[in-house]
C-alpha cells in the first residue's frame, strides 16, 4: 500500500523549494537567480545568541575556503532585515544573511524545532538546485562549518 503521507523533511537529491526573502541591506533575493551557482544554506536559531554567533562566525573565517570551492553562503533565520544588519555589521559578517520572518523558508525545509528554539541545519545545494549535502547538529555551530568543508573537500 502507497503511503500518502507529505514528505516534511528536504533530504539530499531534493530540490530546495523557491523562495524570495529580504537580506540584511533590505534587497529582495529570489533564490531561482542563484541557480547555477553552488550554495550552503544555514539555518540558525538566533542572532547574537552565542551559539549562533560562534557559528556565524566560523562560517566568515573560513569563507575563503567556501568560495575557492564555488560555494556561496547565506545565512536564515526569523529575526529582522534590522537585526541581520546589526549581526552582520557587529561580527564583520561577509556572506548574505535572510530575513525569514515567519519561518516560512524554514518549514518548507522541513526543519524541526528543538525545544523551543528554531532548528540548526545546514545545506549544501548544487548548480541544479539540488540538496548534495545536510548536516543536522544543534549544540554544535562551528561543526556546520567543519562538516560542510568536509564534503566539498572531497
Amino acid at each position: 500500500m502507497m503511503s500518502t503521507k507529505r514528505k516534511t523533511t528536504i533530504d539530499v537529491g531534493d530540490t530546495i523549494p523557491a523562495f524570495v526573502l529580504e537580506n540584511q541591506d533590505g534587497k529582495q533575493i529570489n533564490i531561482q537567480d542563484y541557480r547555477g551557482k553552488k550554495l550552503v544554506i544555514y539555518f540558525y536559531p538566533k542572532d547574537e545568541s552565542g551559539v549562533c554567533t560562534k557559528e556565524a562566525c566560523a562560517f566568515r573565517d573560513s569563507y575563503k575556503y567556501f568560495e575557492d570551492k564555488g560555494a556561496m553562503v547565506i545565512g536564515i533565520n526569523s529575526g529582522s532585515v534590522n537585526s541581520h544588519k546589526q549581526f552582520a555589521e557587529h561580527h564583520s559578517l561577509n556572506f548574505t544573511l535572510l530575513s525569514d520572518p515567519d519561518n516560512k523558508v524554514l518549514k518548507s525545509f522541513g526543519i524541526k524545532n528543538v525545544l523551543f528554539l528554531t532548528g540548526r541545519e545546514t545545506f549544501v545545494v548544487d548548480e541544479q538546485g539540488k540538496v548534495a549535502f545536510k548536516y543536522r547538529g544543534f549544540l554544535n555551530g562551528d561543526a556546520h562549518v567543519d562538516k560542510t568543508l568536509e564534503y566539498l573537500n572531497r
